[in-house]
């Protein structure tokens, strides 16, 4: 496996929609595989405020749980070993020094923060973007409105998702796992995690400092 998309995120749980939406995208570009990085648990907390998060060992065991049955899946816990959240773009040299060819899968809401981002333009024009639409928004649209990412369009390609895929929701899973909805979890999950998933491995906890991507 060489030419891979990496796939950055909490998956915090993993869910069915964000497996199909990573195929999808390989199969749509060709790519041998998709690489997923989940993020630290203090950046989760921190940074993206999320309600609760499954601890990085946890959330690492599904996930390779998960590649067991898929041979297009890979994952990686480079970032879940570092002091603190890496940037993106470190992380994707990181992958190239390793003998990938990457290029960053995400979604239309991140589209908006990448001139924010540390190591722009670099990252776009070394590595590449593919984007998937995610709820209603429009890739397009975005892209033609914001003056640096129309400038590196040609390096950004764009994926109509089909729409059973748009929403990728974890936290309607961590919803249902405290309040014991089983066959909405079976909806949302593979059947391979089920057994893994367990309210009491969702601390609050405190939110220490993290850095942004």
């Amino acid at each position: 496996m060489k030419n891979v998309l990496a796939f950055f995120g909490a998956f915090n749980p993993p869910t069915r929609a964000h497996l199909e939406l990573a195929d999808f995208a390989r199969r749509e570009t060709g790519r041998d595989g998709v690489i997923f990085v989940p993020s630290r648990t203090d950046y989760i907390r921190n940074d993206q405020q999320k309600d609760a998060a499954f601890s990085g060992e946890m959330r690492l065991a599904i996930l390779c749980r998960l590649a067991e049955t898929r041979p297009w899946m890979r994952v990686t816990d480079m970032e879940l070993r570092q002091p603190s959240q890496p940037r993106t773009y470190v992380t994707l040299c990181a992958l190239r020094r390793e003998g990938f060819t990457p290029s960053l899968l995400l979604g239309t809401d991140k589209l908006p923060e990448l001139s924010g981002w540390r190591y722009m333009p670099d990252l776009i024009l070394e590595f590449g973007i593919v984007c998937i639409a995610r709820g209603n928004a429009s890739c397009r649209r975005i892209i033609e409105e914001d003056p640096f990412l129309r400038d590196l369009k040609d390096h950004i390609r764009l994926l109509e998702t089909p729409d059973e895929l748009r929403n990728v929701s974890s936290s309607a899973v961590r919803e249902a796992l405290r309040e014991g909805r089983q066959d909405s979890l079976a909806q949302m999950v593979p059947e391979e995690i089920l057994s893994m998933l367990d309210p009491s491995f969702l601390p609050a906890g405190p939110r220490p400092a993290a850095c942004p991507p």
